[in-house]
């Protein structure tokens, strides 16, 4: 009887316990269907999109995701490496609600002060004198500042002589299978405007990279590769459209979109930008001649980019064999402050080029843009031959 009268607290202790488990666990049930009626019912207007999951999550370890389907599926445990450790789910957990990464002090930076957000983007190759203090700088002048009119002087532009008739070895013939846009195609050159005193004035309706993007295309065509350059005004149309500067590349994305759209012939595309940068920066001499510096930007916020910076990285070589100290390298972008796309998600063979910058001069431009277009004909004609011989 004694023992029955001890045991009986013990009981209701448990009792209690189990229930407030259970209490705990319908509590916990109730909570996930709440959220997700309310996920699955709310406006779209107000739901997460996947774009908005996705740059939520960029910058994770991808160990992570993999090691969270492993527990699920053991099929996932020989894709898991052996010596990888377990990773650090409260580490994950604050990154994914700080967007700071503990072992990464540029994500902490890179938000409090201005232009530490440029240490984000990853030097893959670098080219004679680069390093991360001098990486190409987007300006973003207010689109009033760069709308506006402004008298330039140029002298009579180098006429090349060459036509369709002297062209040697093989042509695509009718066939355009370039493309060459200018998203930011007002960027402009301080030699060439006398009342432009900084970069943020280095803006042109007409003596711009568009100018730099017509000599690249008349050399490609003097090496038989047929070329199609995109003269639209797209800070014209970012006013039209009430947009901001920083989304050019949705203007710019519909004319490439077009370009393609039921093109086969269409291979590559080249957007041309000039760089903020100073002339010291952006300058070679080759030759006893001056030479507009270039350099490769690939995004690298989107799938399958390694095809646009593998062809990067073979044009960086090519180019360094022949014109040493020219290019300034490759880089990737896809962090914050960056667009990290670029339309390089259209097409594999997409490139972006940084030539020259706000101090070099169009005689200096052209001798890259000739340069450049050299080393490109070089490498299309070899990737055709490689292709028909397959």
């Amino acid at each position: 009887m004694d023992h029955n009268n001890k045991s009986e607290p013990k009981r209701k202790k448990l009792l209690r316990h189990f229930y407030q488990k259970s209490g705990l666990y319908i509590i916990c049930v109730a909570v996930l269907f709440i959220g997700i009626g309310f996920l699955t019912t709310v406006s779209p207007a107000y739901r997460f999109s996947s774009n908005t999951i996705t740059n939520w999550t960029s910058d994770l370890d991808s160990s992570i995701f993999l090691y969270l389907m492993r527990m699920e599926n053991k099929g996932f445990e020989e894709a898991y490496p052996e010596d990888q450790e377990m990773p650090d789910i409260s580490n994950m957990l604050f990154e994914m609600a700080t967007n700071i990464k503990p072992s990464d002090t540029r994500s902490l930076l890179g938000q409090e002060l201005p232009g530490f957000l440029t240490f984000q983007n990853e030097i893959i190759v670098a080219g004679e004198g680069t390093d991360y203090t001098n990486l190409p700088v987007e300006s973003a002048p207010p689109l009033d500042e760069i709308l506006k009119e402004r008298d330039a002087v140029v002298e009579e532009e180098k006429n090349q002589e060459e036509t369709d008739g002297d062209k040697k070895g093989p042509t695509t013939k009718d066939r355009n299978v370039v493309f060459i846009y200018n998203t930011h195609n007002r960027e402009s050159f301080l030699p060439h405007l006398p009342d432009a005193d900084n970069g943020d004035e280095a803006q042109h309706d007409e003596v711009n990279v568009g100018k730099v993007s017509e000599r690249f295309a008349d050399e490609l065509e003097t090496n038989g590769i047929g070329t199609k350059v995109d003269h639209t005004d797209i800070m014209h149309e970012l006013n039209e459209q009430d947009l901001e500067y920083y989304e050019s590349y949705q203007a710019s994305r519909e004319v490439v979109e077009e370009a393609f759209t039921g093109n086969d012939d269409l291979q590559y595309s080249f957007d041309v930008h000039r760089d903020s940068m100073k002339r010291g920066k952006t300058t070679k001499e080759i030759d006893g001649e001056d030479y507009a510096r270039i350099m490769f930007v690939v995004g690298a916020k989107y799938e399958d980019y390694d095809n646009n910076l593998e062809i990067a990285n073979e044009l960086h070589k090519r180019i360094e064999e022949t014109y040493p100290g020219l290019s300034r390298g490759v880089i990737t972008k896809k962090g914050a402050g960056s667009n990290g796309i670029y339309n390089q998600d259209l097409s594999p063979n997409a490139m972006l080029m940084e030539i020259g910058g706000i101090e070099n001069n169009l005689d200096e431009l052209y001798r890259t843009a000739d340069a450049v277009a050299d080393i490109f004909s070089d490498y299309y004609w070899d990737a055709e031959k490689v292709d028909a011989d397959e």
